[in-house]
């Protein structure tokens, strides 16, 4: 195996990374401001921007599903028990002794299995759960008339708000896991240029030289 500068990360995966961010950020605040936790916005604006970003945010999702499956993307994050302990161990333990990351990347695995397992939890339960229940409050005025529509409404938005407090714990974790390591600038710059040092068979190598040469450096 030999290590190379590999476009892992396509345009269209940085365009939904830092897009997702930045909707998730506004919906984060709008959201807070919507539960009294700050008066930066005013509440009917609030509202405005909250359902804005989130229909946005719901748009994008829906091409991402597209696109991961069409491209064969979404078999990146099939979860596998193969080097999940060590990760979960150096996460919990070696990185606060110094030890070298167990994972290296590869070319058809981009993601640590620890990775791969958080990201398909988000994709198949937390991000339906927010957007279900949201789209289903947003609805309310078309449902509000069944019987125990307001019993039915606080369960809703409180299984809304939950899922929503859960994406902003996997943000936070998510920000502190790129401190460690090779750096925070060093996690960022894959995602900002698509190159990150992968490890490739003779195979693989010779392959993207011949085939596909602008994205091996």
């Amino acid at each position: 195996m030999s290590t190379r500068r590999v476009l892992i990360f396509t345009r269209f995966e940085r365009f939904w990374h830092w897009t997702q961010m930045l909707l998730v950020v506004s919906l984060m605040v709008t959201g807070f401001g919507l539960h009294g936790f700050h008066e930066l916005i005013p509440f009917e604006m609030a509202v405005t921007l909250h359902t804005g970003a989130a229909l946005l945010l719901l748009t994008i999702w829906a091409f991402a599903t597209f696109w991961l499956f069409t491209t064969g993307e979404w078999k990146q994050y099939l979860p596998t028990i193969t080097g999940l302990w060590k990760v979960a161990r150096f996460y919990s333990w070696g990185i606060f002794h110094g030890e070298a990351h167990p994972y290296r990347k590869v070319y058809k695995r981009k993601h640590n299995p620890l990775q791969a397992l958080a990201y398909l939890g988000l994709k198949v339960v937390l991000f339906p759960a927010i957007w279900s229940t949201g789209i289903v409050y947003l609805l309310y005025g078309f449902w509000q008339g069944l019987p125990r529509a307001s019993e039915w409404l606080f369960w809703i938005a409180t299984t809304h708000t939950a899922a929503a407090f859960m994406m902003v714990a996997f943000l936070i974790t998510h920000l502190y896991l790129l401190t460690v390591g090779h750096g925070f600038r060093e996690h960022v710059k894959p995602m900002l240029s698509g190159f990150d040092d992968v490890d490739l068979s003779p195979e693989e190598e010779a392959y993207l030289i011949k085939s596909e040469p602008k994205r091996i450096r």
